[in-house]
């Protein structure tokens, strides 16, 4: 898997076209979909005042975001934080909107629609016409939502990351137990090697046992190549092969 980022917006309202503003934005790095502890997270002067209505839903007031940066002068760490990866985000339309048109005001290319992920619609394949939005799906999942008392643009990411890991298979994703092991899959499982243990631990299986299942192999597989990925040499005589 590759580093992916998750992404949430707080706005002033739900259209940058009709005037409104991005006023938070946060970022949760995931790698093999998992948070690595790297976020980005900005208050942004909108430069506007903040409705009522917009204020009840996230509680960020105008007094919140006075002293913030403006857009323009948090645009390069932004991105400089997304690098290349995909952006994961809930009903991605709406974050994306308003990232695309904070970076077109200020005359700097966004990132690129196709790395858009929207997990509302990788929701509404998996559970047709049930409820999809953040919370139900939270809820779904059995994810707390008991620090979250309004919306957030980082704590929507954490949740949402949470979210992303099980609408793409979960903590207990399918191992990988295919019996081809190439030198490229030797090869990469050597390159996450950590290394010997400083002092080797005996073996706990006695060498009657270990004669024994290495004939239970012998006997019973043709594909040895799955225990030889993991450096377990299995013997076959001459005889065995031409037979095979």
């Amino acid at each position: 898997m590759a580093r992916e980022i998750v992404l949430d917006t707080e706005t002033t309202g739900f259209d940058p076209k009709t005037g409104d503003r991005l006023i938070e934005v946060g970022c949760i790095e995931i790698y093999d979909l998992l948070p690595t502890g790297r976020t980005f997270h900005r208050l942004v002067n909108p430069e506007r005042l903040i409705p009522p209505d917009a204020i009840r839903v996230h509680g960020i007031t105008d007094d919140h975001v006075k002293d913030a940066p403006k857009f323009h002068e948090i645009a390069g760490d932004l991105l400089e934080f997304i690098g290349d990866a995909p952006l994961i985000a809930h009903n991605a339309n709406f974050d994306r909107n308003f990232i695309d048109f904070e970076y077109s005001r200020i005359g700097q290319k966004p990132p690129e629609q196709a790395r858009w992920i929207d997990t509302l619609q990788l929701a509404q394949k998996r559970f047709p016409g049930m409820p999809n939005s953040l919370d139900a799906l939270c809820k779904r999942f059995k994810i707390s939502l008991v620090d979250r008392t309004l919306h957030g643009a980082l704590i929507d990411s954490r949740l949402l990351a949470e979210v992303y890991l099980e609408l793409r298979g979960g903590k207990e994703r399918a191992l990988d137990l295919t019996t081809t092991r190439g030198p490229q899959a030797t090869a990469a499982a050597a390159s996450v090697s950590h290394g010997a243990r400083p002092h080797p631990l005996p073996f706990r299986s006695t060498e009657a046992e270990q004669a024994a299942h290495l004939a239970f192999l012998k006997a019973t597989l043709k594909d040895h190549s799955l225990w030889a990925g993991y450096g377990v040499t299995v013997a076959v005589e001459a005889k065995d092969e031409a037979a095979a």
